[in-house]
């Protein structure tokens, strides 16, 4: 159908796909596409790969592409395409392009960040192993899931950006497993500071560290200092994705409580909600039981710089046997109205100017 969301507002290389026609209907009828997303402008083969990995393209063969890069999909495939494109974080809300900072053109920028408290959020994840059952990307599809979300939900007037994902973070307490990527602090830290100067520079006056990997909490609360002292028109702040939102813990009974770091009850279920897709059979309970001295943790008042690979055979820090869609969908739930929330706040204040 030509009214399918895809149709709305996709644009050629900015990470959508758009319907630009149909076939005659009924069972074997079929779509036209064109996209430069990922692998999905198909060429002379006719197949999609890249950040779908070509799953469900090469279940149906689209045929050769035409002079504009189009082809036509049989319409069982569509839905594999739209399914696809949610795995790796493109939800119908990041199909609005009015909140992503690179999909406006530059005398749109300066207008809005021109306007009274104009905010730039900018979502932080890793490529880090989530145990034997959850993908390495898990901590940015949280951030960027979460976040459109809660932007979507807000006053379209209000003067907030978004940039894209900063997908690869600081990882090295879980090197020990393939696939995990890890940048420096120092790195991460001149990068913060390099962008943060620049959206200063551009006339913003507030960034938000959206932040879900629980291990650069610390790093970006650093990063935010130093860009705030070489930018102090800038406000900056370093938030996480599980910390403020209310009745979080509730849904999480103990010991899980406390002692699901990384990979268990809570990350498992929201992404059985968010991408089931790509979530494996496994439901681990590793790194946990752990005799620790009194008046020390993990992570809390008196922490231990910990690496998964010491306490975790799996990467699991955490008892994922409970997951469920069902509590996965609760806790986006909670997550977006408190980021809705605190964002409305934030956008509707002159904080952290003086009254």
């Amino acid at each position: 159908s030509n009214s399918s969301p895809s149709s709305e507002g996709g644009r050629p290389g900015w990470g959508a796909w758009r319907v630009l026609g149909s076939g005659a209907g009924g069972a074997g009828s079929s779509l036209r596409i064109i996209t430069t997303w990922g692998g999905l402008r198909s060429g002379a083969t006719g197949r999609g790969r890249g950040a779908t990995g070509g799953r469900g393209l090469e279940e149906e063969d689209p045929g050769p592409a035409d002079e504009d890069g189009g082809c036509w999909l049989p319409v069982s495939a569509i839905s594999t395409v739209s399914s696809e494109l949610h795995t790796v974080g493109i939800s119908s809300e990041a199909m609005d392009h009015q909140r992503h900072l690179q999909c406006l053109a530059w005398p749109q920028v300066e207008q809005l960040a021109a306007q009274p408290g104009s905010t730039v959020v900018w979502p932080w994840g890793a490529v880090e192993q989530h145990g034997p059952h959850l993908p390495l990307c898990t901590d940015g599809l949280f951030a960027e899931r979460v976040l459109d979300a809660a932007l979507a939900s807000l006053d379209p007037a209000l003067p907030i950006l978004r940039l894209p994902l900063q997908s690869i973070g600081c990882s090295p307490e879980h090197r020990g497993f393939p696939g995990t990527l890890s940048l420096s602090p120092a790195l991460l830290i001149e990068l913060t500071v390099a962008v943060g100067q620049q959206l200063a520079a551009a006339g913003f006056q507030r960034l938000v560290l959206f932040n879900a990997h629980g291990g650069q909490i610390a790093l970006l609360q650093t990063a935010a200092r130093q860009l705030g002292l070489l930018s102090p028109e800038l406000a900056v702040f370093p938030c996480f994705l599980w910390n403020g939102p209310e009745g979080i813990a509730e849904l999480i009974p103990e010991p899980e409580r406390s002692e699901g770091l990384h990979a268990g009850l809570a990350e498992t279920s929201l992404m059985l909600h968010l991408a089931p897709q790509l979530v494996g059979e496994e439901r681990p309970c590793d790194g946990t039981g752990l005799t620790i001295p009194t008046g020390w943790s993990l992570e809390a008042g008196a922490p231990l710089a910990w690496f998964s690979h010491n306490l975790s055979s799996s990467g699991v820090i955490g008892d994922a046997r409970g997951a469920s869609a069902a509590l996965g969908e609760r806790l986006f739930d909670l997550l977006v109205a408190g980021w809705r929330q605190r964002l409305d706040a934030l956008l509707n204040s002159a904080w952290p100017a003086p009254d």
